[in-house]
């Protein structure tokens, strides 16, 4: 059995059995749980380590465990002041600053034990590079320095590895590393908008984008997109209505819709932003994650932008693990300096010993290995994910059969309520992600999100599906 999953069901058994030994109550020894459930004695310490991070027992060293006190019911206070303070000056807001982060949190809350994770936000656990990962934090662990301060701005290595990455002549001077993409995208967005003013989107677009955006006070405004990603002739319209000067676009393999932007449309984005004297946040969150059969990829938009009208966003964490919090942002000019302040005051900087375990990671050979095996599993998993889909699921469109990224992005049809989908999936052991929160109006149509990235594999795509027939089936006449 897997490590963690001997550790976490330990951890369970243990709990259940606490009510036996009262407050202070020594446990059986290591010895004797090692040698009751047939386990490692590693996974009775994670287990008991577990159980007194939650205040549940008490180790001692050299005398073993014990449970703990029961501390007294704590007070219950009256938070309705806070209601008034919240919202006193919410009518000097230009934006409200309530945040709806239900559209984020779908994709990182775990579900319930049993049902079919198609809702993920990560990698599974089986696609992650769980040894590199291990090898390269222990590796890092003994770099000479590895707990010390490291540079505001990131490592100089990492920057370096970063740039190159990007191409087109962008350099470790104009690389920040940061706290994954989220962290950068949130950066960019405080650096280059006031509060109150508008942002121009892509529609659909990221929920967490948008989130960011209206926790700093800004007005997304949807640009439409189509099959080849957002529309140049509105993208110009917007600017005009609204003199925004920020586009947040995602040009490669686009969340939700998978779309890739054309070589034509990629400049002329960037000249309509040159022209209305903006930026283009580009978040290329998606190039790692592309699919064997996709061709060659597009340099970024920053690699062909001597202006510094592109800031561009990229992390290491979707190839990899949701806990490698490394990103980058990458920007030429003035604006650099304001990025690097936000970064600064927000965070200092991102944990020496993670960019240390990252240079460790991405430098070795294992890293190249890993980006084929993801490469060939993700084209698998969406085309057996969209096989069934048309089997099975006819009623739902498939607009575009994307060629990197994760997911799949469904249309439901008129008859088909979005919110009564989601319950009655969820019912039949299914959970899929709400297509509302991708738009920042109204949406034209309902839509669900599926990802073949978060789950087992074939077979537990195969059941998810049939899961979803029965939500189907129960709504539909």
């Amino acid at each position: 059995m897997h490590e963690r999953s001997s550790v976490a069901e330990l951890a369970k058994t243990l709990k259940a059995e606490l009510d036996r030994y009262s407050p202070g109550g020594k446990l059986p020894s290591s010895r004797a749980l090692v040698e009751r459930y047939r386990v490692s004695p590693v996974t009775v310490t994670r287990a008991l380590a577990q159980l007194a991070a939650e205040g549940l027992v008490v180790t001692r060293p050299g005398a073993g465990a014990y449970r703990a006190e029961i501390p007294a019911p704590a007070a219950t206070g009256d938070t309705s002041w806070q209601e008034l303070a919240l919202s006193a000056d919410a009518a000097a807001e230009l934006v409200p600053r309530a945040v709806d982060a239900s559209g984020v949190l779908v994709t990182l809350a775990a579900p319930p034990p049993g049902v079919v994770e198609f809702n993920g936000g990560y990698l599974h656990p089986s696609l992650q590079p769980e040894r590199a990962l291990s090898a390269a934090l222990a590796r890092a662990g003994r770099r000479p320095g590895a707990w010390g301060r490291p540079p505001t701005d990131g490592l100089t290595e990492l920057r370096e590895w970063f740039a190159r990455e990007i191409g087109g002549g962008v350099t470790g001077a104009e690389v920040l590393i940061t706290a994954g993409g989220q962290s950068a995208l949130t950066t960019a967005l405080r650096a280059l908008a006031a509060p109150g003013t508008p942002v121009l989107v892509e529609s659909p677009t990221y929920p967490g984008m948008l989130a960011v955006a209206r926790a700093a006070g800004l007005r997304p405004v949807p640009v439409p997109t189509d099959a080849d990603g957002i529309r140049p002739d509105l993208l110009e319209a917007a600017f005009r209505a609204t003199g925004a000067r920020v586009l947040v676009c995602q040009p490669l393999f686009q969340n939700p819709t998978g779309a890739l932007l054309p070589p034509d449309r990629r400049r002329e984005v960037v000249r309509i932003a040159r022209a209305a004297g903006a930026f283009v946040v580009e978040d290329d969150f998606a190039r790692r994650l592309v699919h064997e059969d996709a061709g060659p990829l597009p340099a970024p938009l920053a690699a062909d932008d001597p202006d510094g009208v592109v800031v561009h966003v990229c992390s290491l964490t979707k190839i990899t693990s949701a806990s490698l919090r490394v990103g980058a942002l990458a920007a030429r000019g003035p604006v650099l300096e304001r990025l690097r302040a936000i970064q600064v005051v927000d965070s200092f900087f991102v944990p020496r010993p993670l960019q240390e375990a990252a240079l460790e990671l991405v430098g070795a050979p294992a890293w190249s290995r890993h980006l084929r095996t993801v490469s060939q599993e993700l084209r698998a998993r969406r085309d057996t994910l969209a096989a069934a889909v048309a089997l099975r699921l006819p009623e739902l469109a498939l607009p575009q059969l994307p060629s990197g990224g994760h997911h799949l992005w469904l249309r439901l049809p008129d008859t088909l309520p979005e919110p009564a989908l989601l319950a009655a999936a969820l019912r039949a052991g299914v959970a899929v992600a709400p297509g509302r929160p991708y738009f920042c109006a109204e949406p034209p149509a309902g839509h669900i999100r599926l990802s073949f990235a978060g789950v087992a594999g074939p077979t537990e795509i195969a059941e998810g599906v049939r899961r979803l027939r029965t939500a189907v089936d129960e709504l539909l006449p």
